[in-house]
């Protein structure tokens, strides 16, 4: 009775919710396309021609917006473990990002360069075990870092998706041992009662 009546309340609030009557005016697939254009706009994260990783794509928002900002000289690889209906000009990999063979395919994707840019909205399914939710998010953390240090160019960037709590210092340090420069963003689009923050790591050292 309890998981229905919160059910019912995380229905009204996404009806309510001002981010989704945008997206669906716009046209943008999820409400997270505007956490993505907030961080950008402050930070100029996406470039015209820039070569972009989408981790955990699916359902697009973020490859959607990417896309528009790198232009038709730029490219948008997008992998996630769940399928993601096609977008002009993204090019989709299905399959789980920690599977050798996916990663391999990425790489390949890439034709012989080097991403400028990861960017990683990845999120563990919730099971409402905080502690066993925590310590999803922080793997998946850790992976968009090592698939990052593995197709990054050098003085390439990785915006990724952090929730707070235990292990959040610990993959904030193995960030800063691979990037010149952090800074943490909150977008006004993501919920106030999420623990999510974002951390946009610049300057990648490639050795």
């Amino acid at each position: 009775m309890v998981r229905h009546k919160h059910s019912k309340q995380w229905l009204r609030d996404h009806a309510d919710d001002e981010f989704v009557r945008r997206a669906r005016q716009e046209g943008y697939r999820s409400r997270a396309a505007y956490k993505l254009r907030e961080i950008d706009e402050r930070h100029r994260v996406l470039r015209r021609d820039m070569i972009v990783v989408d981790l955990g794509a699916s359902p697009g928002g973020w490859s959607q917006y990417a896309r528009q900002k790198v232009g038709a000289g730029g490219r948008v690889v997008a992998q996630d473990i769940l399928p993601m209906e096609p977008l002009p000009g993204v090019d989709f990999l299905l399959g789980d990002i920690r599977d050798p063979a996916v990663l391999d395919l990425l790489i390949t994707s890439l034709s012989g360069a080097s991403a400028d840019l990861v960017i990683s909205d990845m999120s563990p399914n919730i099971s409402g075990d905080r502690v066993s939710d925590q310590a999803r998010a922080g793997q998946l953390g850790e992976l968009a870092v090592e698939v990052a240090a593995t197709v990054l160019a050098p003085g390439g960037q990785l915006l990724l998706k952090v929730f707070q709590g235990e292990g959040t210092g610990e993959l904030r340090r193995q960030m800063a041992r691979r990037f010149d420069k952090l800074v943490t963003c909150k977008p006004r689009a993501s919920r106030t009662k999420s623990r999510e923050i974002y951390v946009f790591a610049k300057g990648f050292q490639a050795n």
